[in-house]
């Protein structure tokens, strides 16, 4: 998968690389890479095999909301490299990273379509019922197909559904905050997960005969809410690499130590598991939320309610599997 940063003015070297024969692109923001978003994506890879053309997708970084002001979507269900990731499970040829400036959210409708999509001869598009473009959003999927007419192709894809619930960005938000990872799940149609490298954090874990390891987690990334999952962890890199393990994992404040952190934690116990991972990357995918965090009388209490922890995350890990 070729992965391309894209700018506005597309300068002239970015399309070099465009193949000859046209591409089939989806296009849209794609935060999670969620069914929907896999639905969009998927018509525009069949698209692609179906007429001789390349597959692509148009993505934006910045998120346009947290351009135009919504600090909201500072964090990412998906950051780009995971979204990267994402992608190249799908079938696609090249990726289109277009940097999102205010400069680009000017951009009429049509400056969009005569100025971006023409350029990288795009034969075909692929876009969520909902989607938008052009200054203040005033392109709709209507106007694209309207614009596209003699030019490319343009599918709208209609809402993928859930259990009756339209898949939504927002609504795997939503379900994040309340720390209701199973609901994530089902929308997601993956476990939600985050990546991080091991660092060196208290070493409280190992005097009280539970070790952790502590992830330096991206900023951007969103995080549920506080308290305390079964997840399953994969190391990503060094002698244990691709290994999985179940375990159990903190997020929050650590409040029994703590009276105030600057930061949540990030902090995973693995079942089984004996070695160092200081240094390594771990990626760790949410199961189900377990309890909300809290402070404890004594470090005793801490401890035996930790155990109880771990014998519900094992249930309800292999009750999954």
């Amino acid at each position: 998968m070729n992965i391309v940063n894209l700018e506005y003015p597309v300068p002239a070297h970015a399309l070099e690389s465009v193949p000859a024969e046209g591409q089939s692109m989806a296009i849209g923001d794609f935060d999670g890479v969620h069914l929907g978003h896999r639905e969009v994506i998927g018509r525009a890879v069949n698209a692609a095999r179906r007429r001789g053309l390349a597959a692509s997708v148009m993505t934006f970084h910045p998120h346009p909301r947290e351009v135009l002001g919504a600090k909201a979507y500072s964090t990412s269900i998906t950051p780009l490299d995971r979204k990267l990731e994402r992608f190249r499970e799908l079938g696609l040829d090249t990726v289109y990273v277009v940097s999102f400036t205010t400069t680009l959210a000017a951009l009429s409708p049509e400056a969009f379509v005569d100025e971006v999509l023409v350029p990288l001869r795009v034969k075909s598009v692929a876009v969520g019922f909902n989607f938008t473009f052009g200054h203040r959003g005033l392109g709709t999927s209507a106007l694209l197909k309207q614009l596209g007419e003699g030019r490319f192709d343009a599918e709208i894809v209609q809402p993928y559904r859930v259990e009756d619930e339209r898949v939504s960005s927002t609504l795997i938000r939503e379900a994040l905050a309340l720390g209701d990872v199973e609901q994530a799940l089902k929308l997601l149609g993956r476990p939600f997960d985050v990546s991080g490298e091991v660092v060196t954090g208290d070493g409280r874990g190992r005097t009280i005969g539970v070790p952790t390891a502590n992830l330096s987690i991206d900023a951007r990334s969103v995080k549920p809410a506080n308290g305390v999952y079964a997840v399953n962890a994969t190391i990503e890199t060094g002698p244990s690499t691709g290994r999985t393990y179940a375990g159990v994992m903190n997020v929050g404040m650590k409040p029994t130590f703590h009276s105030a952190l600057p930061v949540p934690t990030w902090e995973v116990h693995l079942f089984d598991f004996e070695g160092d991972l200081y240094g390594q990357r771990l990626t760790v995918s949410f199961v189900s939320r377990i309890r909300d965090e809290r402070k404890f009388d004594s470090v005793a209490a801490l401890i035996e309610q930790i155990g109880r922890d771990m014998q519900e995350a094992k249930r309800r890990i292999g009750a999954q599997a």
